[in-house]
């Protein structure tokens, strides 16, 4: 066959479909095709890229390397498309759905005030977001864009900066009272420290002394998955937490959580990024049109 005749596009939407819904009798019924007949496309498309693009079997379907690569870039290619044929007729306004992947504290604080404002300058985009503070493969989990805290770690992905924030050790003038507050570094071995129940950047919680910073094993009785759940418990008076600031900003101006221990605060900052896959030319409008307002609008400070 030439390679005039081969509907390269059709081929990439069957694929990308055989991916998304998890196997090819559920593609099939998407795309109104019988499975054997999607069989034999992805089949014909091995054959012709010379590579395997998924692992068969009757209990299990798994993409391989190739076949993951050749989604994310088939995945861009239909998006150009579709933004291609939609600014034609549209006048190049941003259309479809995003898939956001990002913290709680982020979702809470930083993006829902700003969010409707988002809707309403996109209205023909939508929003599939996804909190997490666990650091996702962006590709696996068919994210389009991720706010993460902290350093990142050298990849692929694509950074934009959404600005920086200072870090924390908290507690309720309930706990307080109950259990008195810590005047040294050393009294935060008789106190409740709430922490993360996963493996961060830094395990534990950094601390100012006269030897220079150290950090500090500080140990709790209750462990969370994200930081907006460690600011429920603190509030509630279970333990002491430390978070970032922008989380706990309003709780603080509020009196309901109260700093402890800031002579001890070694004054180190969590920076924020959004990040995503490809370089800016390869992004569906709509995704530049996220990552745009974000870093307009979606700022972290404190």
């Amino acid at each position: 066959m030439a390679r005039s005749d081969i509907n390269r596009s059709g081929e990439m939407e069957v694929f990308v479909c055989v991916v998304e819904r998890g196997g090819f009798s559920a593609a099939a019924r998407a795309c109104h095709m019988t499975p054997s007949a999607v069989s034999k496309l992805v089949a014909r498309l091995e054959a012709r890229l010379g590579a395997r693009l998924v692992n068969r079997s009757t209990r299990a379907f798994q993409l391989t390397a190739e076949g993951c690569s050749f989604y994310e870039r088939a995945t861009r290619i239909l998006a150009d498309i579709s933004d291609a044929e939609r600014s034609a007729g549209a006048g190049e306004q941003p259309v479809g759905r995003i898939r956001l992947n990002t913290s709680a504290s982020y979702a809470t604080h930083i993006l829902a005030p700003i969010l409707p404002e988002f809707l309403e300058r996109y209205p023909g985009v939508t929003l599939d977001l996804v909190q997490t503070d666990v650091v996702v493969d962006l590709l696996a989990e068919r994210t389009d864009v991720a706010v993460r805290a902290g350093a990142l770690k050298s990849s692929s992905l694509v950074a934009r900066k959404l600005g920086d924030t200072a870090i924390v050790v908290v507690g309720s003038p309930a706990y307080i009272e109950s259990f008195g507050e810590p005047q040294t570094v050393e009294d935060l071995a008789h106190h409740n420290c709430l922490g993360f129940s996963y493996v961060r950047n830094v395990d534990g919680w950094p601390m100012k002394t006269e030897a220079g910073t150290v950090v500090i094993q500080a140990v709790g009785r209750v462990q969370a998955g994200d930081g907006e759940a460690l600011r429920r418990l603190a509030l509630c008076g279970v333990g002491l937490v430390r978070l970032a600031r922008f989380t706990v900003q309003d709780d603080i101006d509020a009196g309901r959580l109260v700093p402890v221990l800031e002579q001890f605060n070694p004054g180190d900052r969590e920076a924020f990024h959004a990040i995503h896959t490809g370089q800016g030319g390869l992004l569906p409008s709509r995704v530049r049109a996220l990552l745009d307002f974000l870093v307009e609008r979606g700022k972290v400070r404190g």
